[in-house]
């Protein structure tokens, strides 16, 4: 005879034969279970915010999933301040603007100039902040779980953080975690006792914006590693785990130093060959003091914006152009040849099929004439500066020189308006005649690049500029420039067009910088403002207006020339 279990009217009610029977049953429905990933795949740290209040209700929902958290001990360490009041919200964008100055100073002039260019709060914006505060008033020991880890009580409120930041994004909230405060500055700004700590505002509120991918991956900052490079079974693997990847580093002190120190020791005065000396040493920093190759990486492309009238030539030019270079008889290509450099010509984005013997790196989205709609979608920006980092990386580590050149129907166009976005200037100070144009043309340039200015707005960090603004072969050789700086290569740039991507590349990473040569200045209008903001002097000046790196390339020339003469001159005893 068998007897009915006694079921609990409170507590797990299921039995052990039920669980043994079905390992899973507590799983939730599939649906629940894809959007809950949807929505941790959806995070994003936001930072522009329409000003539309947050409704009392919806503010008790991801606060009451907040208070969900798992705390050690169960001690619930959080709490939650919301901060409405005008007044204090204005005192704390004042802390944030300081602190943000304060960080920049301590930063090389490109670090600082790129942080300052950033919103990196909207304080000011959010209808509502949030403090999470961690009372640690008790001791570590009288709470289960602290004595070991005392510092378990911080995690428990980050983890309360976590479940806000879901909550919010599912309910179409942007949210954003501000740590820019001295946090004694705001902990008296909000009156907290001793103990008591703040782990950072919170910026709640409708977003402003939709990042189809975290802010830093989007501005090439860094990368989600692979799941497999961050899972280890068991134990720490005797090999040991590469460190968490760092940013680009300009060559060190020593370096700069000793090139220079190197330089002193020739037999002739010092700086003898001007500012063809300040290019090598250069080189010589970066690990290069021999260079007998070089590569020129071509990247080409078409521009909707084209459609509108800005160019003095057919959009089939572009392919001519191209084709040329791929058969070597380009002058790009004629260029290279005579200086010993090898030829890499990428197909961007050329109207029509493919071009035969190009490297293809090419944009799947759709394309906007700048006016109308973005230059590129973010996936393919994030694409194609991958693709040139890698073609970058490649031919940098092999050959230690990559110059920069490019071939596109309009893009003078599509240079002047990301210039304008990047260094914050006026259309008219950066658009220029290009090749053939007369003054009908050119006020249409100045037209179209202000009225792209104006759809895609300002405050744009170097990422989200290439796409609403720039180009395929802008994207290309933005990525080429970096990798090329990650294998320690000299990065030669050409004009205008090749120096605005290298602008974008030095945003996204600041020591790219110190790879840079400019090859030239160009008679275009906006190229000076860029090689200012490049902080690079160009070795030659013969008003080019060829592109395709034919300036880039006669400056390698003449930095090879500059290194062998380095290494073959006497050296003094002292």
């Amino acid at each position: 005879m068998t007897w009915p279990r006694p079921v609990p009217l409170i507590g797990d009610g299921t039995a052990a034969s039920e669980r043994a029977a079905d390992p899973t049953g507590w799983a939730l429905p599939a649906d629940d279970r894809a959007g809950l990933y949807r929505t941790i795949e959806a995070r994003r740290d936001i930072r522009r915010y329409r000003p539309d209040p947050v409704p009392d209700e919806v503010l008790t929902r991801v606060l009451t999933a907040a208070h969900q958290a798992p705390s050690v001990g169960h001690s619930q360490p959080w709490r939650f301040v919301v901060v409405t009041d005008a007044g204090v919200r204005d005192t704390a964008a004042v802390l944030t603007d300081r602190e943000r100055l304060r960080q920049a100073a301590q930063l090389e002039p490109d670090a600082a100039a790129r942080l300052l260019d950033l919103q990196l709060a909207g304080v000011r914006e959010a209808p509502l902040g949030v403090v999470v505060c961690c009372d640690r008033r008790t001791p570590a020991a009288g709470v289960l779980g602290r004595a070991t880890f005392p510092d378990a009580d911080l995690w428990s409120c980050a983890a309360a953080i976590q479940n806000l930041w879901l909550a919010a994004r599912a309910e179409g909230l942007g949210l954003g975690w501000v740590t820019l405060f001295r946090p004694d500055e705001l902990a008296d700004l909000l009156g907290l006792p001793d103990g008591v700590v703040t782990l950072g505002w919170l910026c709640l509120g409708w977003p402003d914006e939709r990042p189809p991918a975290p802010g830093l991956e989007r501005a090439a900052w860094s990368r989600r590693q692979p799941l497999a490079d961050v899972v280890l079974t068991d134990r720490w693997p005797a090999g040991d785990v590469a460190a968490p990847p760092s940013r680009l580093r300009a060559p060190g002190p020593a370096a700069v130093v000793g090139a220079r120190d190197a330089a002193d020791r020739l037999l002739t005065p010092p700086g003898s060959l001007g500012l063809l000396d300040r290019a090598v040493d250069r080189a010589v920093a970066l690990g290069r003091g021999e260079l007998t190759g070089g590569v020129l990486v071509l990247a080409a492309a078409d521009h909707p914006v084209a459609a509108r009238g800005v160019s003095a030539y057919p959009v089939s030019t572009t392919r001519d152009v191209v084709t040329a270079a791929v058969a070597g008889e380009a002058l790009g290509a004629t260029a290279a040849r005579s200086a010993g450099l090898d030829v890499v010509v990428v197909d961007a984005g050329v109207v029509g099929p493919p071009v035969p013997g190009a490297v293809p790196a090419r944009a799947a989205g759709e394309r906007g004439d700048l006016v109308d709609a973005a230059a590129l979608t973010p996936a393919d920006t994030e694409q194609l500066v991958a693709a040139g980092r890698r073609l970058g990386a490649e031919h940098g580590a092999a050959t230690g020189l990559v110059a920069l050149g490019e071939v596109g129907v309009g893009n003078t166009t599509v240079a002047a308006a990301l210039a304008a976005a990047l260094l914050h200037v006026e259309p008219d100070l950066v658009t220029g005649l290009g090749a053939g144009v007369d003054a009908a043309m050119l006020d249409r340039k100045r037209a179209v690049v202000a009225a792209a200015l104006g759809r895609a707005g300002s405050g744009l960090d170097p990422m989200r500029a290439l796409g609403e603004l720039g180009g395929p072969e802008f994207a290309v050789l933005a990525g080429v420039a970096l990798g090329a700086a990650e294998a320690g290569a000299v990065v030669v740039v050409d004009g205008f067009a090749t120096s605005v991507a290298a602008l974008v590349a030095v945003g996204l990473e600041p020591a790219v910088q110190s790879s840079l040569v400019a090859g030239q200045r160009s008679r275009e209008r906006g190229h000076e403002a860029v090689l200012h903001a490049l902080g690079c002097e160009p070795l030659l000046d013969l008003r080019l207006r060829a592109g395709e790196g034919v300036g880039a390339v006669l400056a390698a020339g003449l930095l090879r020339q500059g290194l062998a003469m380095r290494r073959g001159t006497a050296r003094v005893d002292r």
